[in-house]
């Protein structure tokens, strides 16, 4: 049998009804032989190639879909082997934190496989994809839709996946304003490292999100006629779904890209008006050195050299024209 600590449940139903007990893989293969309105529900969490044999020889599995399943690290895509569907998604979660830094961890990606063909779905879960038992008890309480066969619990998984992608969509969106906010603020900030990193962090959500449109389409769109007909308008919400979180993923993208280049030229504002202060202050100290430097010059004949008010007449020459260049540059902004 696969290992026990690799399946997290494993059931029979029949007429959209869980049947009670544990059910023994070589009797459930016993039970669903006649394809009548039964099958089974296998959960898996990362099990080994071994682990995973005996099921992928029991339901024959394609080797593609099953070396898929157990080494994991797939793109979102579906594909059909003979009667059986195989969906794989990126689930996305949310990582909790206080404020965006340029190390934060905002989303962390796992993934959920879906075999779903003649009297069997089978469920593989890896990294930080969530558990799917609520998604189970929803089902369960749904019998209408059970009836309907193992593609109920393809559309059940799939619905769960991207009803959390809107989740973090909304999480992820409360990052961006927060970065928005600071960026604009009076004070000054140094943002872009954060900013770099809430752009990496989309990136790897949109690479979770964005390849899934055509596989749920495709299930949507009545093509394949494992799809029973009953499913398609639930797929088709999911879709519709989809289709909202890959808007918001872009309209961030754009909006994460404004913010950087309001924050790139901010900078290049701050570095000019900084620069614009250390040139009036040079010029303001240039005066009194030029007035100085000209006196202080050893010559037996100049004007004002032995006057008796020499002296105060030239710290008062330094004062005024420095009065004048400081009036100049407040008048210009430079100040």
């Amino acid at each position: 049998m696969v290992g026990s600590q690799a399946v997290v449940d494993c059931a029979l139903y029949e007429d959209g009804r869980r049947r009670p007990g544990a059910v023994d893989l070589s009797h459930a293969l016993d039970l669903i032989a006649d394809r009548s309105g039964r099958f089974v529900w296998i959960g898996l969490y990362e099990p080994t190639a071994e682990q995973f044999a005996e099921i992928a020889a029991a339901f024959e599995l394609h080797p593609l879909a099953v070396e898929d399943a157990v080494r994991a690290h797939q793109r979102p895509k579906l594909e059909r082997y003979g009667d059986t569907l195989f969906l794989v998604l990126k689930t996305i979660v949310y990582v909790a934190h206080d404020k965006v830094t340029a190390t934060s961890e905002i989303v962390d990606t796992g993934e959920v496989m879906v075999f779903a063909g003649p009297g069997f779905a089978i469920v593989v879960r890896h990294g930080s994809a969530p558990a799917l038992g609520g998604v189970r008890r929803e089902l369960e309480a749904a019998p209408e839709l059970l009836a309907l066969g193992p593609t109920a619990v393809l559309h059940a998984v799939a619905d769960h996946v991207v009803d959390r992608y809107l989740e973090v969509a909304d999480a992820f969106e409360r990052d961006v304003e927060e970065l928005e906010t600071a960026v604009f603020s009076p004070e000054r900030t140094d943002d872009i490292g954060r900013i770099y990193q809430l752009k990496r962090e989309l990136l790897e959500f949109k690479r979770a999100v964005v390849p899934l449109g055509p596989p749920l389409r495709r299930l949507a769109d009545g093509s394949l006629p494992e799809v029973p007909a009953g499913i398609g308008a639930y797929l088709r919400d999911v879709a519709d779904h989809h289709l909202q979180a890959k808007e918001r993923i872009a309209s961030f993208d754009e909006l994460v890209s404004g913010i950087l280049d309001a924050s790139v030229a901010r900078l290049s504002l701050q570095q000019n008006t900084d620069m614009r202060k250390i040139s009036a202050g040079a010029a303001l100290v240039a005066v009194p050195t030029m007035v100085v430097g000209i006196y202080g010059m050893n010559f037996d004949h100049m004007p004002e050299l032995h006057w008796t008010f020499g002296y105060p007449a030239a710290l008062l020459l330094i004062v005024v024209v420095c009065g004048y260049v400081l009036r100049a540059f407040r008048r210009n902004d430079w100040l």
